[in-house]
């Protein structure tokens, strides 16, 4: 590990007064889980590390209609949030899929959003979410929509001088949800996965649709075109495998060690079919 001097700033303000006086040469260290594997690997060689875990920023809450997450809430407390399971279920669901246990006991919310890897659960569920993220730095704060946020692969629009301070996201309980994922093995990165969200208004016919997908790009992707054909139609299964082929269609994923290209092509196909029907039949209230 490279040698580097560690501080533990009190309050935010603090903190963000040392990302401004360092800047490129500083760290933030929350749950560790993707930054000090980069430390130990020496991939990330910082003269700061600027450790924030001691600030006020892990309130779990909900106001005007909006599920506010700080920056600080640990994966664990997706999973067991009754106010996550009550406003926005599909987070859950998604935080289940993390690693494994000591990971989700660690990691934090905003900690994966700002290591912004594209195969990550949470940066795909808070691009379907149409989630903000609210960041802070010594000069200002400032919001930002998740699907802005996230740049390319470990990128995001974050100022080196800048934190993740809180999340927030519309509520969509009347919707229904499902994630589905693929990976090698339990706890990997899904070599793809998908977030799907579907509401269904009074006369039977889908209100609300939204599907992204990670892994398939360098970032997370919503598929706008597989959404608009199934807003305002019946939620039937011939119109769900039409939009999921529309998603697989507009899809060109890199290949890597892992997988091939076209391989996470098909595999994003097949669960944008699974996501979709399982959150059809869950906002028609039949799972």
């Amino acid at each position: 590990m490279h040698p580097f001097e560690y501080a533990a700033p009190e309050t935010l303000d603090d903190a963000l007064a040392l990302l401004r006086a360092h800047r490129d040469e500083a760290r933030v260290l929350a749950g560790g889980q993707s930054l000090v594997p980069l430390l130990n690997y020496r991939l990330a060689r910082p003269r700061v590390v600027v450790d924030i875990t001691g600030l006020p920023l892990g309130g779990v809450g909900v106001d005007d209609g909006r599920l506010r997450l700080g920056a600080l809430v640990r994966h664990h407390q997706l999973e067991e949030s009754d106010a996550v399971a009550r406003h926005c279920p599909v987070l859950r669901e998604a935080a289940r899929l993390i690693g494994n246990v000591r990971v989700r006991a660690l990691g934090t919310l905003g900690g994966s959003l700002a290591h912004a890897d594209p195969a990550a659960e949470l940066p795909a569920a808070m691009t379907a979410l149409d989630a903000r993220l609210l960041v802070a730095s010594a000069t200002g704060r400032r919001t930002i929509a998740a699907r802005e946020f996230f740049t390319g692969p470990l990128t995001t629009a974050l100022a080196p001088d800048e934190i993740v301070t809180e999340v927030e996201i519309p509520a969509t309980p009347a919707h229904g949800w499902a994630v589905e994922q693929f990976a090698r093995r339990a706890g990997d990165f899904g070599l793809v996965t998908v977030v799907a969200l579907v509401s269904v208004d009074r006369r039977g016919r889908i209100e609300d649709a939204r599907l992204a997908l990670g892994g398939v790009a360098d970032r997370p992707v919503r598929a706008a075109a597989a959404e608009d054909v199934l807003r305002g139609e019946e939620p039937i299964a011939e119109r769900v495998a039409w939009a999921a082929e529309i998603a697989r269609e507009r899809l060109d994923p890199p290949s890597d060690a892992f997988a091939s290209g076209a391989y996470r092509r098909l595999l994003a196909g097949v669960l944008c079919r699974r996501a979709l029907a399982r959150a059809v039949d869950c906002a028609l209230g039949t799972r």
